[in-house]
């Protein structure tokens, strides 16, 4: 705005040098007309020619002044227009200055606003990085973590499964050896019951016979003593055994019965 007005104070004065310079050239130009005029009117008396010539070096002595005042204005509009066109040129070279500090502080700042914002950038990339680690680790804590309990638990189980199947490994171990203990007895108690049964029926074939097969009284017969029409016409050993063991085991339910019945009756 400072240079603009300026320029219209220059413009201003330009133009009033111009109109200057320009009204004394048109009072010259006047004036030498006149003087051609007197000149020609020749017949003019010369007390009116020296008043003319008098008048005409008044107005030329006028003209020339006025010419001196205009070069002097026109002089003094070319200094104030150099002067303003200074100002100008030094206003303009400081506006420049002040726009080129003034872009520059610009840029600087903009330089700066930028590596800030790079800097938070990388701040806030950095923090993020940080927590993903963070969160990384956690979960991989979390799932260690898990997987311990885990491995614990089926190492629990397992143990547990272990225990169970030597117990059950035991017990059975324990059933089994009950189970033969029992039949062991059971063997044991059958092969005594089978050579107590033995030995009560030797007893009673002593008695009754001395352990002949072919012994006989009166209608008993045999090794036994037992009546003939008992082995149904069969004398034979074999069948002595087989009707005897039938006779007491049907009557008796043991040769030990019948043993117990001969010592308290001396028959069976």
């Amino acid at each position: 705005m400072m240079f603009k007005h300026n320029f219209k104070k220059v413009l201003s004065a330009t133009a009033f040098a111009v109109a200057l310079v320009v009204a004394p050239a048109a009072n010259v130009s006047a004036a030498t007309n006149d003087a051609s005029s007197t000149q020609q009117s020749a017949t003019a008396t010369s007390q009116d020619q020296q008043a003319s010539q008098d008048q005409a070096a008044s107005q030329s002595s006028a003209a020339n002044q006025s010419s001196a005042t205009a070069v002097s204005a026109s002089s003094s509009t070319s200094t104030s227009s150099a002067t303003s066109t200074s100002t100008v040129k030094k206003t303009t070279k400081k506006a420049k200055k002040t726009t080129k500090k003034s872009k520059k502080k610009t840029s600087k700042k903009k330089a700066v606003k930028k590596v800030a914002k790079k800097t938070t950038k990388k701040r806030a990339t950095k923090k993020a990085a940080e927590a993903a680690a963070k969160k990384a680790a956690a979960v991989k804590k979390a799932a260690a973590k898990k997987a311990a309990a885990a491995k614990k638990a089926a190492a629990k189980k397992a143990a547990a499964k272990k225990a169970a199947a030597k117990a059950a490994a035991k017990k059975k171990s324990a059933a089994k050896k009950k189970a033969a203990a029992k039949k062991k007895a059971a063997a044991k108690k059958k092969a005594a019951k089978k050579s107590a049964e033995k030995a009560a029926k030797y007893w009673i074939a002593m008695r009754e016979s001395s352990g002949y097969y072919t012994a006989r009284n009166g209608s008993c017969y045999g090794r036994y003593q037992l009546l003939i029409s008992y082995l149904g016409g069969d004398l034979s050993k074999k069948n002595q055994e087989r009707t005897a063991d039938r006779y007491v085991y049907g009557r008796y339910g043991s040769w030990v019965n019948a043993k117990r019945f001969w010592l308290a009756h001396n028959w069976y």
